[in-house]
């Protein structure tokens, strides 16, 4: 991206959220915020004292969907910077028109499985040694339990998940006892279900993504398998998800993610309470469904453009590799330089009557992501 110099222009962001399709309760929100913090940098002044055009599109959850409006906002619109994407397959369908054809900077926002290592890509979520490194052994440590059972959407982010399950599991004295994937559509898990309670599996480590979640979680919930004293985990639920699946469904089970509604530092819930004022209703800003990965990806990019001092795309990825930030939800957070992914703080939760309570506060915790030069 050119930075032109003959006239002062508006600085373009292309936001790519789920507005529509299975995952509309989260990338509505996604979509909220993005306006939310734009309208925030403009009343201040914009950046480098001028204002931010919000270019937002409806990915609709197709990742053929999210290819074209990636394509629309660099061919057309000529933006200087991507957000977006919640699927692990999404963000790659973005990747081909934004960065691989279009050459433009793109900041994924989503916890996701690690491993993405593209000079043109930054990601804000947290990765499998913020999350999983974390919590596994700690749920072991907690519960006694040794066997796990890997019900799985087919797709790049349950795949590599898995292998880091395995691995920590394993290493901890564990055992996986069965992993199976299914298409994302994929309704009826009474086969997985009767598999998981007649092995004696101690703990369900899910990667299925709505729109099967609902069936799985109301099946498994059916088997009683949590009476029996089985424990379930998942790493993306967060607060988004009590809304989406009976509560019932869901106690008792342990997440690790960056920020729950329930951190108490006055940042955070500052920035919760601006953001119900203006966005009331169901999509709450949460971190399993990208918000939180948002607002720091925004943070960070507009702290870099700062110290860039243009728009200069090379300059603002020089800036970018070093990025901080001294307040976002759950606390600062910072780039790792090199790594393109973000040191900061976790937590474990665990719902207990349809709320999210932090039963550990991990502290910041290293990406340990991937090594690049940067130019």
């Amino acid at each position: 991206m050119k930075e032109s110099t003959s006239i002062v222009r508006s600085i373009k962001v292309g936001v790519i959220a789920d507005q529509t399709g299975p995952l509309s309760f989260m990338g509505i929100a996604n979509a909220n915020l993005a306006k939310m913090v734009v309208n925030d940098i403009n009343a201040k002044g914009g950046l480098l004292g001028r204002q931010i055009d919000l270019y937002l599109e409806d990915g609709a959850t197709t990742d053929s969907v999210a290819e074209a409006k990636a394509a629309k906002l660099v061919q057309q619109d000529h933006v200087d910077v991507i957000f977006g994407g919640i699927y692990s397959s999404t963000r790659q369908a973005i990747k081909g028109p934004a960065v691989v054809k279009g050459k433009t900077l793109y900041i994924y926002p989503e916890q996701y499985e690690g491993q993405e290592c593209d000079p043109l890509i930054f990601c804000t979520g947290p990765v499998p040694a913020q999350q999983v490194e974390p919590l596994i052994p700690w749920v072991m440590q907690q519960t006694g339990a040794k066997k796990f059972y890997l019900p799985s959407a087919d797709y790049i982010w349950p795949h590599t998940l898995n292998k880091k399950v395995r691995e920590v599991v394993t290493a901890n004295g564990g055992t996986i006892i069965g992993e199976e994937y299914f298409p994302l559509d994929h309704t009826d898990y009474r086969e997985t279900v009767e598999k998981i309670m007649s092995s004696g599996a101690e703990v369900v480590f899910n990667t299925i993504v709505p729109p099967g979640l609902t069936p799985f979680l109301e099946q498994l919930h059916n088997s009683g398998f949590a009476k029996r004293g089985g424990h379930l985990v998942c790493t993306y639920f967060d607060e988004n998800l009590l809304n989406f699946v009976p509560a019932a469904h869901m106690e008792g089970l342990y997440s690790c993610l960056d920020f729950y509604q329930s951190v108490s530092d006055p940042f955070s819930k500052e920035l919760i309470n601006q953001y119900d004022k203006l966005y009331p209703g169901n999509a709450k800003f949460t971190a399993g469904s990208a918000c939180s990965g948002l607002y720091r990806g925004l943070k960070l990019w507009e702290a870099a453009v700062k110290e860039a001092g243009s728009l200069n795309q090379d300059d603002v990825i020089k800036a970018l590799d070093h990025a901080k930030i001294a307040e976002g939800p759950g606390g600062p957070a910072e780039m790792v330089p090199g790594q393109h992914h973000v040191r900061m703080n976790m937590y474990i939760a665990q719902v207990k009557n349809g709320v999210f309570n932090i039963v550990k506060s991990l502290g910041m915790i290293d990406p340990k992501e991937c090594m690049q030069g940067v130019k």
